[in-house]
């Protein structure tokens, strides 16, 4: 069952181009899942043992540990698609997850900063320390193009045309997409770009990444988050938000303003016009709350 499983993994990373994220989070569902059904089976199982009745167990016995709706959804989710490998592959007849249903659960608005908020973040950078500079770049990038985490520490100085201000990511699966910047982000990033180079002289290195830490070598997404958490917390703002809030402020902003849908989508390089919709949520919410505070028929 091992080999079967490291398989199902490197078809996920070179057949289907899954981020190492997304092969990590599978790699680490499906081990709980496979230490389930040994304990189950006690010992060793063979694949032609898994059964309906057993992936029923392991849902129930999510369910019973306390894991949230959603976390059981994805865990079952993982299942369902390696077995549906190996039926691909002739080592199971049929499913056996494939009739069982995840457990239902709302879909949670996405936390974002209004605009103010926004204004008060960006401001707090130090301007007077290289650090400083570069934090405001990074929080004006995350923000002026809506990235995610992974796809700001992953971009490199050849990737960011200045001159137009528009910047090649790498997003999930692999996938390419143009990232714009504003004016503000442009100036922030031009001034980081001084204080990277007068940096790796001083430490004597080349290194290719846009975002370094103070070693000159790239940051990493928890590193991200570390730095978004300290001014969050100068800011006074909810400590509840993440690099991801920023995102999806982006998102939020721009349909308060107008723009369309499907450029939303785009710039946010979602595959699925489904996945952009939640956001339209958020703004009939925030509608509708203006409505009731403010009409007099309303209350």
């Amino acid at each position: 069952m091992d080999e079967a499983l490291t398989e199902f993994l490197q078809f996920l990373a070179l057949e289907k181009n899954a981020s190492e994220h997304t092969v990590k989070s599978y790699r680490e569902d499906l081990t709980q899942a496979v230490q389930f059904f040994r304990e189950r089976a006690g010992g060793e199982i063979n694949i032609s043992r898994l059964t309906t009745r057993l992936v029923r167990a392991y849902v129930a016995w999510l369910n019973e540990q306390g894991y949230a709706k959603s976390t059981v959804a994805r865990r079952l989710a993982a299942v369902r698609s390696w077995f549906r490998f190996l039926c691909r592959r002739g080592q199971l007849d049929a499913n056996p997850a494939e009739g069982i249903r995840g457990p239902r659960h709302g879909r949670q608005l996405p936390h974002f900063l209004g605009e103010e908020d926004l204004r008060r973040l960006l401001s707090t950078p130090d301007d007077a320390t290289p650090l400083g500079i570069r934090d405001r770049a990074i929080l004006e990038t995350l923000y002026s193009a809506g990235l995610r985490v992974s796809e700001l520490t992953g971009l490199n100085v050849a990737d960011v045309d200045l001159d137009s201000g528009i910047a090649t990511v790498r997003g999930k699966g692999k996938r390419e997409r143009l990232a714009l910047f504003g004016p503000p982000a442009l100036k922030a990033l031009k001034l980081w770009l001084e204080q990277r180079s007068l940096l790796l002289e001083r430490l004597g290195k080349q290194q290719g990444a846009l975002f370094l830490n103070k070693n000159g070598t790239r940051l990493t997404p928890r590193s991200v988050g570390r730095l978004l958490a300290k001014h969050l917390a100068v800011a006074g703002l909810d400590p509840r938000s993440s690099p991801h809030s920023l995102r999806h402020s982006f998102a939020t902003h721009l349909l308060d303003r107008g723009a369309d849908i499907r450029s939303v989508q785009e710039l946010l390089g979602h595959r699925s016009l489904g996945t952009t919709q939640i956001y339209t949520h958020v703004t009939t919410h925030r509608l509708r709350d203006s409505y009731h505070k403010a009409h007099p028929r309303a209350q």
